[in-house]
């Protein structure tokens, strides 16, 4: 995979010819909405390792993968304007990704906000985890799916899916108050259990994700101990334990967000955390990068200090924003996908400009009243640096927050750096 940078007078015809890549794998590896309009600065992925083969009668996506001798997943990857797995027909065109050597595997977890379709189903190939965001409690430990939680998974996917319990309020955001009830009331600690436990049988889950945020400081301890609890009773039973951990530089960071959640204790007690490496840049806050590479890298120069390399997985963020300018305290940025985010910069003339310090892409433009806006989102080029600090650091594997923005440049770069590991 190369990663190619659009320069003034640059189209996808020219571009596919000087890197000898078929004009539709451009358009569908960065899902380009008009692909007669190109951004300067815009960052396109381009496969160069494939062939190409005609469907015959009888063939499927898997016979044609074990024919090849590569992985149903790497086929995928190839061919993401394949939107249907089980549906291809005689003639069609279906690309076969000819550099398939062995990668370092690694651990993929990915959060979704609604319930599965099919440009879900397009991501599984690359995930090992799959965590629907999320079951809710409630101040005496009863449990309320947040959507309608549908984890049917496709058949040979292989992934497994995590349960996601937060304390969630119904309204939206973490309350420590029903973070405390849970943590400090024995019986509703006992029905929060006894109803996770009754939820992981009734459904095909491989373990517990737990995303508790806002935790009052008090309850540090208190939140240390339900934690082993929790990990001893999932364990004895045969799942894993996820936690979500907000971003700390040390831990005496304080904050409402920081201050309960004790890196070294959960390093030690549960099977992977999640570093929410992300929201630097966020809905109610001044223009920037959402997830800057430099700040990411001081989070995982403490993390791993406190937590073993192999048990963590970094938050990779799935979206951008759209700030209006000047920022003002109070007002709230537009939440967009990097596939919105570049459509936007073609409809508006704008210039995609790289910040070197974050790793990041962004541009400006005026809207049609005249205020001036401001657009951070990711990249191939930022996706790449960012997966690069997995080596760099030893870790587990990434997280995505979220899924439900279909983003195939992702998994292009993703499945040019790593194998993903698979547990089912």
């Amino acid at each position: 995979m190369e990663i190619y940078v659009v320069k003034s007078g640059d189209t996808v015809h020219q571009i596919a010819r000087r890197h000898s890549t078929p004009v539709d794998s451009i358009i569908a590896v960065n899902q380009l909405q008009n692909p007669d309009v190109l951004s300067v600065g815009q960052a396109l992925a381009i496969r160069n390792n494939e062939n190409r083969r005609t469907v015959s009668r009888g063939d499927t996506l898997h016979s044609i993968a074990r024919r090849y001798g590569v992985s149903f997943p790497h086929l995928m990857a190839a061919n993401p304007q394949i939107a249907n797995p089980n549906r291809i027909y005689p003639g069609q065109t279906v690309v076969i990704p000819t550099d398939v050597r062995q990668m370092r595997e690694i651990i993929v977890n990915g959060y979704v906000t609604d319930a599965l379709d099919s440009t879900l189903n397009a991501a599984l190939p690359y995930l090992t985890f799959l965590s629907p965001f999320s079951y809710r409690s409630d101040l005496f430990g009863n449990l309320t799916p947040t959507f309608n939680v549908n984890v049917t998974v496709s058949a040979g996917q292989r992934t497994a899916n995590l349960l996601t319990l937060t304390n969630l309020l119904e309204a939206g955001g973490f309350s420590g108050q029903i973070a405390h009830a849970i943590l400090t009331d024995q019986d509703i600690q006992d029905k929060f259990l006894e109803n996770a436990e009754e939820l992981l049988r009734q459904g095909s889950w491989y373990g517990v994700n737990l995303d508790f945020e806002y935790i009052y400081q008090f309850d540090r301890d208190s939140y240390n101990q339900f934690l082993r609890r929790l990990a001893e009773r999932m364990h004895q039973l045969g799942y894993i334990v996820v936690t979500a951990l907000a971003p700390k530089l040390s831990d005496s960071q304080q904050g409402l967000l920081y201050e309960a959640h004790d890196y070294a204790f959960h390093g030690q007690t549960v099977d992977y955390v999640v570093l929410m490496t992300y929201e630097w840049g966020y809905t109610y806050g001044p223009a920037m990068a959402v997830a800057p590479l430099d700040k990411v890298r001081q989070v995982l120069d403490y993390a791993t200090q406190a937590i073993p390399a192999g048990h963590i997985l970094m938050g990779m963020p799935n979206y951008g924003y759209d700030w209006t300018l000047p920022f003002a305290q109070g007002t709230a940025a537009r939440s967009l996908s990097s596939v919105d985010a570049v459509t936007l910069a073609g409809q508006v003339g704008a210039g995609i400009q790289y910040d070197q310090a974050a790793q990041s892409p962004f541009f400006r433009y005026y809207d049609k009243d005249g205020r001036q806006h401001e657009v951070w989102f990711e990249d191939a080029r930022s996706l790449r640096a960012k997966y690069g600090l997995v080596n760099e650091y030893g870790l587990a594997g990434v997280s995505f927050w979220n899924l439900n923005n279909p983003f195939h440049t992702n998994f292009i770069v993703l499945e040019s750096m790593f194998s993903v590991e698979k547990v089912l």
